[in-house]
């Protein structure tokens, strides 16, 4: 699961003085563990529960709700990491950067990242219930998140915790 990513790279500083929510997004991995990563290495408890498809509310609202500050590298240290499988990527409506979402591990776990113009990590919500996000709209400030199971994650970007 852990690919040592979360470890300072080799001599030839690859990785050097980037965070590691950075070098892991750089590597194409994500924390296993619930919760809100920023570049900078400070994260917040997120709280997903996401019914599947068999469930009579799919095609429902996910409820999404953050949490107190949550220990980076102390979850990636505990629970490892999983690949980042993007499904899409979307520009904000107000060009400032970008809105990716996919999956990982074997089908379950979802993630979202906002990334700056430059396609540099913002931030990036990994969630192991939640089944992959497929699919983003906007109507103003909010994303609409879509995943595989039709159920949707309303965010409002200009929330202090997502902006």
């Amino acid at each position: 699961m852990d690919s040592g990513l979360a470890e300072e790279k080799d001599a030839g500083g690859r990785g050097a003085g980037m965070s590691l929510i950075q070098r892991l997004w750089a590597g194409g991995e994500l924390p296993f563990r619930d919760g809100l990563y920023r570049a900078d290495d400070t994260g917040l408890e997120l709280y997903v529960d996401g019914p599947g498809a068999y469930h009579p509310d799919a095609g429902q609202p996910i409820p999404f709700r953050l949490g107190g500050p949550l220990r980076v590298a102390e979850a990636v240290a505990e629970d490892g990491t999983t690949e980042a499988d993007p499904c899409f990527e979307s520009p904000l409506p107000d060009g400032s950067g970008w809105i990716t979402g996919g999956g990982g591990g074997m089908g379950n776990i979802g993630y979202i990242a906002r990334l700056d113009a430059d396609r540099s990590v913002r931030w990036v919500a990994a969630m192991w219930a939640s089944n992959p996000f497929v699919s983003v709209r906007y109507a103003g400030t909010t994303a609409v998140l879509t995943n595989d199971w039709r159920n949707r994650l309303t965010l409002d970007l200009t929330d202090p915790a997502l902006s």
